[in-house]
């Protein structure tokens, strides 16, 4: 297996990437850093690994981060874009309506008393024509 090396140190150095470990509050983001210090101070991959407690295949990711980017690119996080909601805000104050103010029976829905996820599952795609998980349903409801 091929050692890990920083082949760009950006100006930086072993004591000043302790010193950035210090002031970053994010674990995850300070055991990037940390790791990237280990190998630089010449630690193999797998011993860096069992101190951050990581996988090495992580630690052998950060490597080539701060390799191509420095610090800059190693604490770089993406973030996924957040997805449409299944309801927009009026249909979901409806549904939120409907669940507090009457029953399934009162509507002729279903013959239950009380609302659960699979009868407001079909009446959501009924009324809405929009398909929506169970369990996307019992978030909305929390």
């Amino acid at each position: 297996m091929k050692r890990l090396k920083i082949t760009d140190h950006h100006g930086w150095t072993p004591r000043k990437l302790r010193k950035q470990e210090r002031k970053i509050k994010n674990a995850p983001l300070r055991q990037r850093v940390m790791a990237v210090r280990l190998v630089m101070e010449g630690s193999l991959g797998k011993e860096v690994a069992s101190m951050v407690h990581a996988c090495r295949q992580t630690v052998s990711h950060y490597v080539p981060l701060f390799n191509e980017g420095g610090l800059e690119l190693l604490l770089h996080r993406d973030v996924a874009p957040l997805r449409e909601p299944f309801l927009t805000e009026k249909q979901q104050k409806e549904i939120k309506q409907l669940v507090l103010t009457t029953t399934p029976a009162e509507l002729d829905w279903d013959i239950a008393s009380a609302w659960n996820t699979k009868i407001l599952q079909s009446y959501v795609h009924h009324r809405y024509g929009i398909s929506i998980s169970r369990e996307a349903l019992r978030k909305l409801l929390h």
